[in-house]
């Protein structure tokens, strides 16, 4: 059993677990509702994964926050990935909303004094 005691390792752990979100929301749309076996099963691997690394930190962030800071980097990361990668809209709008996220994820990391 893995466990989490500092803070600075806790945002660690938070960030690769959105990153995890990126690749869980990225395989899920490559899945093609989850008729491709390989992208599918990458899926839903990276969501246990991100999920089960979310809870490890816990015990450490206060919950408002961690999820905030996760749900964030895994809503701009599949933003900017679809931007790039699949070539969906870039409107200005879109980016300066994209943005206000990561503004509010830094915002949050800082307040915890990391």
């Amino acid at each position: 059993m893995f466990v989490v005691s500092s803070p600075l390792a806790a945002w660690s752990i938070v960030v690769v677990s959105g990153l995890l979100e990126v690749v869980f929301s990225v395989t899920m749309k490559l899945s093609e509702c989850y008729t491709k076996v390989l992208p599918g099963g990458v899926s839903i691997v990276a969501a246990v994964l991100s999920v089960w690394l979310m809870s490890l930190t816990l015990t450490v962030l206060p919950l408002g926050d961690a999820y905030a800071v996760w749900a964030g980097i895994g809503a701009a990361g599949t933003a900017l990935v679809g931007i790039v990668w699949f070539h969906e809209p870039a409107f200005v709008g879109r980016l300066i909303c994209i943005a206000l996220v990561v503004v509010g994820i830094v915002g949050l990391q800082l307040q915890e004094g990391v």
